[in-house]
């Protein structure tokens, strides 16, 4: 069995490493705010107060932080993973971040004797909890195939893209089809509110016909119940939104189905929302109070 360390104990991350401790790997578990740890020692990982104590004898490294400032922090910051962990030590962050940052963080790892890979996921918290991730990883092969069977431990979908940022790269296109299928259920929903059907029994009709997506399935059904709990986060949303709209711009791309949902979410940030659920855009059309 492995011994494993893991940064980052989020609504997705604490799951994703509860799934490595629960097929046998040793696990200790840092987060930047210590007391979302409790409670993981039942879980079978030791909670570590520092990324030093985490990493000290660890062969992989898992990171799943919040943004990239903090993905940045966890590997090159002081008492980050590049001055902690030993030669060899294979770190993957599972973070959706920027593709130019997970480029610069292999070359410094390369430089440090450490393995670096960018390996983001798409599935939400369902499919954190239920080992459903897909997995979309970026650096070089050899690594990914070393360390497939710890991602198999989260994820269904394992998708080698190719050299350092192809993972995130690629995530920046599911994020991009996610804010489109989002958008079009939501108004999907609005329409028919509007017109005078029972939603759900439309949801049900459009579900199994052209229209349906993953998004319909699973993010629809929890707005009819009103919940709005984030399987991910609104902030994070426009955070990935962000990014895309730089490597874009960079590469001369016009995105403005892209832009305006994002401008939709921001208004929602705008009124406080931003810790809700992607699911919460339904509330971009209520009035404001």
């Amino acid at each position: 069995m492995a011994q494993i360390a893991w940064i980052g104990a989020g609504v997705m991350g604490r799951p994703m490493a509860g799934h490595l401790a629960a097929h046998g790997h040793r696990v200790r578990i840092y987060n930047h705010h210590f007391e979302k740890l409790a409670g993981v020692e039942q879980e079978g990982m030791e909670p570590c107060r520092t990324i030093a104590q985490a990493v000290e004898g660890a062969e992989y490294v898992f990171v799943m932080v919040g943004y990239p400032r903090d993905v940045e922090e966890v590997f090159a910051g002081p008492g980050g993973i590049f001055e902690c962990a030993a030669p060899g030590t294979l770190a993957v962050d599972m973070t959706t971040s920027s593709p130019e940052l997970a480029r610069r963080l292999w070359e410094q790892g390369k430089e440090k004797g450490i393995r670096v890979l960018d390996a983001p996921v798409s599935g939400g918290d369902r499919g954190a909890r239920n080992a459903s991730l897909s997995i979309m990883v970026g650096g070089e092969k050899a690594d990914f195939e070393e360390v497939r069977p710890l991602l198999a431990c989260m994820g269904t979908g394992l998708h080698y893209m190719g050299q350092a940022g192809s993972g995130q790269h690629t995530k920046a296109a599911n994020q991009i089809a996610v804010a489109g299928a989002t958008a079009a259920y939501t108004e999907a929903l609005r329409y028919a509110q509007a017109a005078g059907l029972d939603p759900r029994a439309m949801l049900e009709a459009i579900g199994g016909g052209a229209a349906g997506s993953w998004q319909i399935a699973n993010m629809a059904p929890r707005v009819l119940a009103g919940d709005f709990a984030p399987g991910f986060f609104i902030k994070h949303f426009i955070k990935d939104m962000k990014i895309i709209q730089d490597e874009s711009t960079q590469r001369g791309v016009e995105l403005p189905m892209l832009d305006t949902v994002c401008s939709l979410y921001e208004e929602l940030a705008r009124r406080g929302l931003e810790n809700e659920g992607t699911q919460a855009l339904i509330r971009y059309y209520e009035p404001e109070a």
